[in-house]
């Protein structure tokens, strides 16, 4: 996300915010999720507290649906000349990441959206959800509010019960979503009210219920790994896996010991077999069965992810601009993705592709260059450690020109989401804060 040094639509102040602009699933596989989620080009101000959506052009494009949106907010007040001089570069870059064999018709004539709504919709409805399907999701949304706002938790529990057939495991994953969505904007009043509906929905609803008995299935079947220990033989996982009380424990354990179930344990698993007899044998051939369907099942899915980590890559090795590439997938960046630039880079030094393997190189560099802490903290700790506040303002004098919109975001961050239960520390942050913001007001004006 670009940073912005932007007014504060309230009161003026500057702030720095996150503003989005293109959407290009194509080159983030994330992209699209950002933006149905609704949580981007956000603006928080910490002066008085003001916090809403910015009015921005925006760009959406998946190539896989030859989709091509744009939005141009109303109140701006643009005309259309001007809004095409926003928006048109938006899609020259959107043309400019393709390479030439993918470009379309599609390209030449975006559809223009009304709303931001509108062009949630459109790109809904290209996944083939519908507008009831919408109206149903927006029903629970308006349940989660009913729920949250009540008085009591016996109000609460009453009405999950009235409306028990309405929440369901979609209902779970909103509401889930939601508290993500809170807790990442600061909003800790109200994740934690959320997650006290979420608690009374567990203890009093019946998929509430079954949900609550599956976590305890689930955590307990990490426990008997854990408490096998690192060093676990084969043997004993074994044991663990026949032991299995039920089907999802079973799962859990395959899931988090793929790398153990190989051929060395299914045929100690079939020498078990062999020695078996009546029913017990039976058990096991079963057993068997269902342990190849799960790890092939898993198998699979790690390649596909695999070569969509590889696509990535491809894609990114074909970007005009590598930096700014880079800079959208970030998000997407996993084990997948560094296990495929590592296999990608393997097969160009062996092929002597000189120019492929700078540039996966500048991926790896571009991946450590985002990984590595702010250089910011430094001079914030520094400035933690100052005597007093006349400390503070003579640390700031001394490193003007390091009081960036990047280092405003940084100290906004910490204030905004406390990492400390010391009270001292969260008021030496603020003050930190205020300070750095009238200097950099001071100098603007200056």
């Amino acid at each position: 996300m670009p940073k912005t040094r932007i007014n504060c639509p309230n009161c003026r102040q500057p702030i720095i915010a996150d503003i989005d602009q293109l959407f290009d699933v194509g080159l983030d596989p994330t992209a699209k999720q950002k933006f149905l989620s609704g949580m981007f080009n956000v603006a928080q101000c910490q002066s008085c507290g003001y916090q809403g959506l910015l009015a921005t052009p925006i760009v959406y494009h998946d190539p896989a649906k030859e989709l091509l949106l744009t939005y141009f907010p109303v109140e701006l007040g643009l005309p259309v000349n001007e809004q095409e001089k926003m928006i048109g570069p938006l899609i020259t870059q959107v043309t400019n990441n393709l390479p030439q064999e993918k470009r379309k018709a599609y390209l030449f004539s975006p559809k223009t959206m009304l709303t931001l709504q509108n062009m949630i919709e459109t790109v809904l409805e290209a996944d083939g959800i519908t507008k009831e399907m919408l109206a149903a999701q927006q029903q629970k949304l308006n349940l989660i509010q009913q729920l949250a706002s009540t008085t009591s938790a016996e109000a609460m529990t009453e009405l999950a019960k009235q409306e028990d057939a309405k929440i369901d495991g979609d209902f779970f994953t909103i509401l889930s979503r939601l508290i993500e969505a809170s807790m990442s904007g600061g909003d800790e009043a109200s994740a934690r009210r959320l997650g006290e509906v979420q608690q009374v929905l567990l203890r009093s609803t019946s998929f509430g219920k079954q949900v609550a008995d599956q976590t305890k299935e689930v955590e307990a079947a990490v426990r008997s790994l854990q408490a096998a220990g690192d060093k676990i033989t084969r043997d004993e996982l074994l044991d663990l896996i026949v032991k299995a009380p039920s089907d999802l424990q079973l799962s859990v354990m395959v899931s988090m010991a793929r790398p153990g179930m190989d051929y060395e344990f299914f045929t100690k698993l079939s020498s078990r077999i062999e020695q078996a007899k009546g029913e017990e044998k039976t058990r096991l051939e079963k057993l068997r069965e269902r342990l190849l369907e799960m790890t092939k099942a898993m198998d699979q899915q790690v390649e596909a992810r695999l070569v969509q980590a590889h696509q990535l890559v491809d894609g990114l090795l074909q970007a005009a601009d590598l930096r700014q590439a880079m800079a959208q997938v970030l998000p997407a960046v996993d084990e997948f993705f560094l296990k495929a630039v590592e296999e990608e880079l393997q097969v160009a030094r062996k092929q002597s592709d000189l120019e492929r393997s700078a540039k996966l190189s500048q991926i790896n560099q571009l991946i450590e260059e985002a990984s590595a802490p702010p250089l910011e903290f430094a001079l914030i700790q520094e400035m933690l450690e100052a005597p007093d506040e006349a400390g503070v303002r003579k640390l700031l004098n001394e490193h003007k020109e390091e009081i960036t919109p990047e280092f405003l975001e940084l100290l906004t961050q910490l204030v905004s989401r406390p990492q400390s239960d010391n009270a001292e520390i969260n008021d030496r942050l603020q003050m930190i804060y205020s300070q750095a913001v009238r200097m950099s007001m001071q100098a603007n004006m200056g």
